[in-house]
């Protein structure tokens, strides 16, 4: 587990910048947190770097958008699902069979309907206001294969443990 401190909504977004540089067509990114965290926040910064133009916005009322950038990007929010047939009833099947990359907002939750291969991102609140701590965690092969490229993509963020 990689653990991150940020100061910003800016800053939170540059770290998501720095991330998206390590994704690739096909990850699956499930973003974890309190109301206010920040989820939406670091899909901002994923998407701005993947040169997504058009705003990008929670979807909790519509549960998923799509934005197109140097790949697609696909952003949900499962955070009005009460069941987890709803995650399927959505086509998680061909959400997740994209070339481009799915950020789930509340993807704690829905972990069992997943695929055993994911980035965690946990953001907590910080000390103060806009500060966050921000926990990585790669489930399976895909994200083991990639800690040093994490590791060193988020270097100015990481806490030493």
């Amino acid at each position: 587990m990689l653990t991150a401190h940020t100061k910003s909504a800016d800053d939170t977004r540059a770290m998501a910048a720095e991330l998206a540089a390590v994704a690739r067509p096909g990850d699956l990114i499930l973003l974890a947190g309190d109301l206010g965290a920040g989820k939406t926040t670091f899909v901002q910064g994923f998407g701005r770097a993947l040169k997504v133009e058009e705003p990008i916005t929670s979807p909790t009322f519509v549960l998923v958008h799509t934005y197109d950038g140097s790949f697609p990007i696909v952003h949900v929010d499962a955070y009005r699902l009460e069941h987890l047939q709803e995650l399927l009833d959505l086509g998680l099947g061909e959400l997740l069979d994209h070339d481009g990359v799915t950020l789930i907002e509340w993807g704690d939750a829905v972990i069992p309907a997943l695929p055993p291969e994911f980035l965690e991102v946990r953001l907590e609140l910080g000390d103060d206001d806009d500060a966050r701590v921000v926990r990585l965690r790669g489930s399976g092969s895909t994200w083991a294969t990639r800690h040093d490229a994490l590791q060193g993509a988020l270097d100015r963020w990481l806490v030493e443990s």
